[in-house]
């Protein structure tokens, strides 16, 4: 008896940890693998102590509840408790630079080493310069917008 007991217990377990595995972290970690090596424990158990027609109807028996657990689970929408069910439309800083044009005239905030806040217009922007080291409180221009990149130049006087 209990031969039996600690058979079906590490079938159970096994079956329980890979079907943990399946929904909760997707992919080849340790607990499917545990769950696989004590579930083939748990056969090779019933192969050694019943005989080869035992071992053989307890494997069956194990594949016959794997599959019938699995279609199951995929006929009852189980797995769509888990799924991502929202997506996300939303855009990160759209529309950022309009309004802002090429040789448009602004001061600059902070320090850009090479990247800093400046000021056009009554709104704050984060641009950088082609490399140069720009003081705060030094006048610069756009000299070219891509996307929400602005790229700015020390006027000079």
């Amino acid at each position: 008896m209990g031969d039996w007991i600690s058979i079906v217990l590490l079938i159970g377990v096994g079956l329980i940890l890979i079907y943990l595995e399946l929904i909760f972290v997707p992919g080849t970690t340790v607990l499917g693998v545990v769950g696989l090596i004590l579930s083939g424990i748990g056969i090779y158990i019933a192969y050694e102590k019943h005989g080869a027609t035992t071992g053989s109807m307890v494997l069956a028996g194990t594949a016959l509840v794997s599959i019938i657990a699995l279609v199951y689970s995929f006929r009852q929408k189980s797995w769509s408790r888990f799924s991502l069910k929202t997506e996300n439309k939303s855009k990160f800083n759209e529309g950022y630079s309009l309004g802002l044009t090429i040789e448009m005239r602004g001061t600059a905030i902070s320090d850009l080493k090479p990247i800093g806040k400046a000021e056009f217009g009554d709104k704050t922007y984060e641009v950088a310069s082609h490399g140069e080291h720009i003081g705060a409180g030094s006048e610069v221009k756009i000299s070219k917008i891509a996307g929400n990149k602005i790229i700015v130049d020390l006027i000079t006087n």
